[in-house]
């Protein structure tokens, strides 16, 4: 039997969404995925944490649909130049606020060190699939 694949999942700080969160981690239990879910209202360090407790998680998926994911995820380089949070850390959702374009929300999320940014839910397991294909090799 293969070993079951483990990622952890939330939704960022300022972010009380619950109800994509619940339908994100019921598609990758059906794909086959242990999710740890941390829920809404998680701050960086809440998924620092989760990560020194499954060393075996693959990808940290955050949530945002509030539109402030930039400002809840300002922590990261912090948390990576102190060794923490050493998966790819994937971020999708609702990503600007008013006039802000979703392109420059995603380059402005790029730039603080966010490894993928996904527009569509459905892009989540190809991502995970490819990124554990590149690992492999």
């Amino acid at each position: 039997m293969a070993e079951q694949r483990l990622v952890l999942l939330g939704v960022a700080a300022s972010d009380a969404h619950a109800v994509a969160n619940r339908l994100i981690a019921m598609h990758l239990r059906q794909a086959g995925f242990e999710v740890v879910n941390l829920g809404t209202c998680t701050p960086l360090p809440e998924f620092a944490a989760a990560l020194r407790l499954h060393p075996g998680a693959e990808a940290v998926l955050i949530g945002s649909l509030n539109g402030h994911a930039h400002a809840d995820l300002r922590e990261l380089p912090d948390l990576r130049a102190k060794g923490e949070l050493r998966r790819p850390v994937i971020v999708g959702g609702n990503l600007a606020v008013g006039q802000a374009s979703a392109a420059e929300a995603e380059r402005r999320l790029l730039d603080l060190g966010v490894d993928h940014v996904l527009r569509d839910a459905v892009e989540l397991v190809p991502l995970l699939d490819s990124l554990r294909a590149k690992v492999a090799v």
